[in-house]
């Protein structure tokens, strides 16, 4: 199979509380119009490059405020039935309408962004509808793609005690995939529990999906075996990806680029050296781990990580341990 594409969309209906990314919320339909035109002409322009690809991933902001045909059309000559192609999803986009399109259009798996099971949190976020409507949206998308999962946030201001239980009515939901993320409070909400209370929460979590079949792939993803999100893993395993829009990064041989399709574009050459560790390190957060064969500055580093519980090794690969995937930013930035 051929390159991997991610394309961003940076619009949304409105900024959710504890959102810091770059987006636009409340664009013109013109403004979107335009963002969708320049997409599709850039996909046209790469043409050969990308070939039938390995996977499509439209992400965001929020896709469907866009109208997507004009950009379905323009890669309907880079897609075949091989293809992943995922687009994220919010709640109050589903219709039987949306989701004929998108599988027409050759869309093959649905990322939705439940964020919390718990209605006080999700008015808390912002995001305009209740835990059982999320579920009945759900149960929309579930009719047409067995392929679909959701994205959950952790440590939340306002969660009650009742999370776990709600958490473990997932098994109803026919989940194919969840992913789950600490918070990050780059928004300076108040009330934020402690990390440690986060962690054990995420914790409860990962026993949780385990127990209806999810099986964790990586630090913040679970999955129903062979449904783990192929777009995903070819970026941790170091796979070169176009990334086109607004904020998106693209990896493409020793080129690494930025806004790939106006004229904010930044496009870098890195060394070699650089190349191959970026494209090595972050398998580590996978079940995979990292093969540090070949690396021998690497290893004192890691066998301390070993020393300290937090990595285990066999021969030259190295894993994470439950305490490890706690820190695993940390352990990378002492070999990047």
């Amino acid at each position: 199979m051929g390159a991997n594409l991610y394309v961003h969309f940076p619009f949304c209906r409105a900024k959710c509380a504890y959102c810091a990314l770059h987006s636009r919320p409340g664009a013109s339909l013109a403004d979107r119009s335009a963002y969708v035109a320049a997409l599709a002409e850039r996909v046209r322009t790469l043409g050969p490059r990308l070939g039938v690809l390995s996977t499509v991933y439209f992400g965001g902001g929020t896709p469907a405020l866009c109208d997507l045909p004009p950009l379905l059309d323009a890669l309907a000559a880079h897609i075949d039935e091989r293809t992943e192609f995922t687009v994220e999803l919010h709640p109050l986009d589903v219709s039987d309408e949306l989701l004929g399109r998108l599988a027409d259009g050759g869309v093959n798996r649905i990322s939705m962004g439940v964020q919390s099971l718990e209605d006080g949190v999700l008015a808390a976020m912002g995001r305009g509808y209740s835990a059982d409507f999320a579920a009945r949206a759900f149960g929309a998308v579930r009719k047409r793609f067995d392929n679909a999962g959701i994205d959950l946030i952790v440590g939340y201001p306002g969660e009650d005690d009742g999370w776990q239980a709600r958490i473990a009515s997932l098994g109803s939901w026919g989940l194919a995939h969840c992913s789950t993320y600490a918070l990050q409070n780059e928004r300076n909400l108040a009330d934020v529990p402690d990390d440690a209370v986060t962690m054990d929460r995420l914790a409860s979590v990962a026993e949780a999906l385990e127990s209806i079949g999810l099986k964790r792939y990586e630090i913040s993803n679970y999955a129903v075996p062979g449904r783990e999100c192929r777009h995903n893993m070819a970026v941790w395993r170091g796979e070169d990806y176009f990334g086109l829009g607004e904020g998106a990064h693209g990896r493409i041989g020793r080129l690494r680029t930025v806004d790939y399709m106006g004229p904010h574009e930044s496009v870098e050459t890195v060394d070699a050296a650089t190349d191959n560790t970026e494209r090595r390190i972050f398998r580590l957060r996978t079940r995979e781990g990292l093969d540090a064969s070949g690396r021998g500055e690497w290893k004192p580093v890691l066998d301390r990580f070993v020393d300290e519980g937090l990595l285990r090794r066999e021969g030259a690969v190295y894993w994470l341990t439950a305490r490890g995937a706690e820190v695993c930013d940390t352990i990378l930035s002492e070999i990047a």
